[in-house]
Order: C-alpha cells, then structure tokens, then sequence
C-alpha cells in the first residue's frame, strides 16, 4: 500500500528543514520568514530495512526494491485558516490527501522569528489543532444541508455525534465510534479522524534532554523529540558516519527512523516480503491481520484474481538457511490459503493463474 505523510504546524517550526532532511536533498525552500512552502512539495523515500539488504545477500536478486513512504510539506497554517487566512483553504485541503498527520511543533529558540512572538509549543499545538477542528465542524454543518431529506436516523445520529464531539473543540480521533460509523465517517474526509503523530523540534543544546522536554508537552499523545537542524546535518553523511555522528548525541538512531516507527505503529502496519522467483525481492507494507489474498492484491491486481496459493516462510526462520532452495528442502516453507493472515516479516512467493 502507499503510504502518505503530511508535515503540518505553524510557520518557521522547521517542517521545511526536516522535509529536506528526510529526502537528503533540498527540495523545500527554507527562509526565516511565513508561508515559504505555497504548494506542497512532496517527497518520496526509502524505508530502512535491515532484513531486505540480507534477503538480497542471501537470494542475490537482479532487482533490490524497498518499501516507500511519499512525505508531504504542506504550508505552514496560521490562526484563522479554516476561514481562509493564510491561503488556509487551500492548504487545509491538502490535508485531506494524507494517511497521516504530522504535527511539527517548534520547541528551539534561535535568532528565527517566531509569528506569534515567544516560543510556547502548548499554544502553538492548539493554534493548528483548533483550526483543523474548526474546519471540520464547518464541514459537517454543510453535509446536513447537501444530505438528501429525508436523511436516514442513523446518518442523523452520526452527523450529530460529530457535530457534538466537534463542538466541544476536540479531534475526531478521540470521538469512540463503532466500525461501522468509522468506515462511514471515512467518506466525509474529515480533517482530525486523521491519526496524528506530534513532533517536538528541539534545539542541539536539548538532544540530551528529550525526555525533560517530552515531559513538558502533556498536550501530547507520547510525542516524538526530534532535531530537525541535525537531521538536516546527517543528510550530508553516510550511513558509518551518520551513526557515529549521532553517537556523539548519545542517539542511536535518526529522526527518520523514529519517524517511520511510528508512523507504521500508528497505521498499524506491518511489513511483508516477495521474491519473485528469485529475481526481485521486494518489501510491502499492510495492514496488521490482512490476508495473503490481500497481499497478493497489493502486488498485482491479477495475482489477487487468479491466486492460487501462496508459500510463506517468516524472516526469523529464512535467515537460518542460504538459500530459498535450502529452506524449502529443509521442509520449513510453508503452503497457505488465501485465508493465511500475514505476519511480520513473512516472506511470500505467490502462485496464480494468470
């Protein structure tokens, strides 16, 4: 599946910088004064992947190709967007296109000006998600107007509960609905029934602090401490170097790495692997408690219409042997169903009928 990240926050917190940072090469232009980033610039990059560089070891394919994430600096939104300031229209629309949000919230003090004047993340947290709130309730006003009447009771009732919960100046993230009302609340392409991952950009002088500084941002769900302006310096070093860079942090890994964690907790995604008879070796992501058949839909279309089976063997289990032909003739692949539930780091050689 392709996944997609949105950066959102207030102008100058650093999304421009850690967007570049991220893609390891200036796209975004970053300058110390608001609204910078106009249209979107999106990015697209590698997932870090230790077990897809010793598959290739091990199968010596002719292809190597790891999963992706597609990141999107979106403009800096300002108090006052859902009524359009700030070009807040348009940017808030683009919000819409993501899988999930992250909100960059400044935390560094430095000779950039901030737009409201003193650094206070708590405020600035509230600026955006009020916005994003905003903007959904006048969204769901205007579906009781476009609804054809008579609007069935339980379109009624949901319409309501929203409107309710919104009213109250909280996110629909946090509003308990049943599966089904999620699955039709997903078509209003709501603003904050987005999952969320909130990043706090801190300063150098910090990094060896994090978690002081995380502590001071309660209006967090389990925040994610961050240096955009080292991340920026990693993307001019190698991976040796950049490990030995952060080692003088004390950090062992990158904001990157952190980033794409939780982003796939969040999601609740999981990786899996194809092989392609040896020539590709490819990684996926899918959703936790998906189905081969899934997986095979995610390949190709047409191997989900003419799936067959499919073997499997688990990461843990293949790197035990030399060989795909190793692992099959010691009887640990296994034959499944379309009905097998993939697992982290299986590893799928799907047969079908083309």
């Amino acid at each position: 599946m392709s996944l997609s990240v949105g950066l959102v926050g207030l102008p100058n917190a650093g999304k421009s910088t850690l967007f570049n940072a991220l893609l390891k090469r200036a796209i975004a232009k970053v300058a110390e004064y608001p609204f910078t980033t106009v249209t979107p610039h999106e990015g697209v990059i590698d997932v870090p992947d230790e077990r897809l560089a010793s598959l290739a070891l091990a199968l010596k394919p002719e292809k190597v190709t790891p999963a992706t994430i597609k990141f999107i600096d979106i403009a800096g939104l300002i108090k006052g967007a859902h009524k359009g300031e700030g070009l807040g229209n348009e940017f808030l629309g683009h919000i819409r296109e993501v899988d999930l949000v992250l909100h960059l919230i400044r935390a560094f003090d430095s000779g950039v000006p901030h737009p409201m004047g003193e650094i206070d993340p708590k405020r600035d947290y509230e600026v955006v998600e009020t916005e994003l709130v905003l903007k959904d309730l006048e969204t769901v006003k205007k579906l009781t107007v476009n609804i054809s009447q008579p609007m069935e009771k339980k379109l009624e009732s949901l319409i309501g509960k929203l409107s309710l919960w919104l009213n109250e100046g909280k996110p629909l993230r946090d509003l308990l609905l049943s599966p089904e009302e999620k699955e039709e609340v997903k078509q209003f392409f709501l603003l904050t029934d987005k999952p969320e991952i909130c990043v706090l950009n801190i300063s150098e002088k910090d990094l060896n602090n994090t978690a002081q500084v995380s502590a001071t941002a309660p209006f967090c769900v389990n925040p994610i401490v961050i240096c955009a302006k080292l991340e920026a310096e990693l993307a001019d070093f190698g991976e040796s170097e950049g490990k030995a860079y952060l080692a003088t942090y004390q950090i062992n890994e990158s904001g990157l790495e952190k980033l794409i964690k939780e982003s796939y907790k969040t999601l609740d995604l999981l990786t899996f692997y194809t092989i392609k008879g040896g020539k590709e070796v490819r990684a996926w992501s899918i959703k936790k408690g998906a189905t081969a058949l899934s997986a095979a839909a995610i390949v190709h279309t047409d191997m989900a219409k003419g799936f067959i089976k499919a073997e499997v063997i688990n990461y843990e289990d293949f790197k035990k042997y030399s060989s795909w032909k190793a692992a099959s003739e010691a009887g640990t692949i296994e034959l499944v169903g379309r009905d097998y539930q993939v697992a982290e780091g299986d590893i799928l050689e799907i047969k079908f009928s083309p």
